[in-house]
């Protein structure tokens, strides 16, 4: 408490110098008036605004902190995916994640931002819609903002720090698409959906939720994205992988599975620790206010839904498959960071643990249930963001409780607040559901029109690295089988070992 009050007064002191020296620089238009006729008042107008242009100050850097945070998550997704996906497809795996976030920057500035948060029509907005060009008097709050994205009126930072954090998000609900289709989608099909997937399908729902659109009139409250990003990517993804069709040898004709697994399982799990840490900016970030109670906590709860969901994936995976698999307890993690991320800043810190646990479960039953039903999906994507982002979203209607943010959700069902909440939490999961579904399925069917949207047979057994790219991630390997088409599908293009040949040393004497 001292150290924080010792950098607050630090941050004062050094935006008083600074005003006062900016002062100093500037000629005055008019004489200044006399000392004497100064009120008393005026010292306490001078050091209130000081104040608070050192809040918008901290604020901002808060905020750019956070996007930060989050934008660090491309690298998490990229070494997730790649690692549980085959050797011979790594360079395409990394395009795919790298150029998203590009697409996505330029998707979102050119009219995804003004769909999103633009006022307008309880669908989606109207002004401001190209590159952000809008009138806005942000950092203005409340009644003095006057602009055209007043569903932002509440956070007190600069217009382009409002954009920047929500770009990441934007982001990361087109990279989520990324691993449900991996190892068979085209690059060209991936890019293209990319762009759509941000210049129109988030923002839509984005606007129903975070822009005052329809489901925020409605009453459904989702705090950091458990649905605007997470199952908006999740659907999305689910199309693109019952689109493309499982990977070749992955089920076979007598309803086996075959499992193909990833070539680097270090890759993954370091990814997912990139994840984790990424998350701190993801759901502490969304107050977009340097507000240190409310911060502290939902990096608590945050923090707690990983660590249970962790534990219960190790377990039930125990349980059902003999063994504590890696795999399932890396999206374990990823399922309880998912399910908070709606209820976090709303929910106490035994209802995070909760949460976690049930999505920690929630994630090995679905892996499960999407291959039995033969949806192949390579990284679990659909489990992890699908159905624990329903999941989260529908906790806040079970777990809320007003006291951690009065005037807001309101008590969940569990805390005596009835079903009132959980129906509105239920109707924008459904709603969510049908739009995406509808909106990717017509753009995955026009792709698969327009350019294709799966590669060839030989171009997938041989690996997408060379055919899409012509490069390899593993050159000084040999990906390519020597055995001919004949060998499983899941043995192509595995790194086969070289045999080097060591002399044996001379004995010594």
């Amino acid at each position: 408490m001292r150290m924080g009050t010792t950098v607050l007064a630090m941050i004062m002191l050094l935006a008083a110098l600074v005003g006062g020296a900016a002062a100093q620089d500037q000629k005055p238009t008019e004489p200044a008036a006399p000392a004497a006729a100064a009120t008393p008042a005026d010292p306490v107008q001078a050091l209130e605004a000081k104040l608070g242009d050192a809040k918008v100050a901290m604020d901002t850097v808060w905020v750019l902190l956070a996007a930060f945070l989050v934008f660090f998550m491309n690298l998490g997704f990229a070494m997730v995916e790649s690692g549980f996906c085959r050797a011979k497809n790594v360079v395409t795996i990394l395009a795919k994640n790298f150029i998203v976030f590009a697409v996505a920057s330029i998707a979102f500035l050119v009219m995804g931002f003004g769909i999103m948060f633009g006022d307008g029509t309880p669908l989606f907005g109207t002004q401001g819609l190209w590159f952000v060009s809008g009138p806005d008097a942000s950092p203005a709050t409340g009644d003095a903002y006057k602009g055209a994205y007043s569903a932002l009126n509440w956070t007190g930072v600069p217009l382009w720090a409002k954009f920047f954090f929500q770009l990441v998000f934007a982001g990361t609900a087109a990279t989520i698409v990324s691993g449900a289709v991996a190892e068979r989608v085209k690059f060209s099909a991936f890019y293209l959906f990319s762009f759509f997937m941000v210049a129109l399908i988030y923002p839509v729902v984005g606007h129903w939720i975070w822009g005052g659109g329809w489901l925020a009139e409605l009453g459904m409250w989702d705090f950091a994205g458990s649905t605007v990003v997470h199952s908006v990517g999740g659907w999305a993804a689910l199309m693109g992988a019952m689109m493309l069709g499982p990977r070749i040898g992955k089920y076979g004709k007598d309803r086996k599975v075959s499992p193909i697994p990833g070539h680097n399982i270090a890759l993954a799990t370091l990814g997912t620790f990139v994840l984790w840490f990424g998350w701190f900016g993801f759901n502490p970030g969304s107050t977009m206010a340097a507000d240190p109670g409310a911060i502290a906590r939902i990096a608590v709860t945050t923090n707690t839904a990983a660590a249970g969901g962790a534990v219960a994936a190790s377990i039930l995976a125990w349980l059902l498959l003999g063994k504590p698999d890696l795999t399932m307890i890396l999206n374990g993690a990823l399922a309880g960071l998912v399910a908070i991320t709606a209820p976090c800043a709303f929910v106490s810190i035994p209802s995070s643990l909760v949460i976690g646990l049930v999505a920690g479960a929630l994630v090995v039953l679905s892996v499960l249930f999407f291959d039995r039903v033969k949806v192949d999906d390579p990284v679990g994507a659909i489990s992890v963001h699908l159905v624990c982002g329903a999941f989260g979203t529908l906790a806040v209607g079970l777990f809320a409780q007003d006291q951690f943010s009065p005037n807001t959700t309101g008590n969940g069902l569990f805390f005596g607040g009835g079903v009132k909440l959980l129906l509105a939490q239920a109707v924008g999961v459904l709603a969510v559901g049908v739009f995406v579904v509808a909106v990717a399925a017509l753009f995955w069917v026009a792709l698969a029109a327009a350019v294709g949207i799966r590669v060839s047979r030989d171009e997938e057994l041989e690996g997408l690295d060379l055919g899409e790219h012509g490069i390899s991630a593993y050159p000084e390997f040999h990906t390519a089988s020597p055995y001919g088409p004949s060998v499983p599908a899941t043995a192509v293009g595995t790194m086969a070992p070289v045999t080097v040949a060591v002399p044996r040393p001379e004995p010594t004497r």
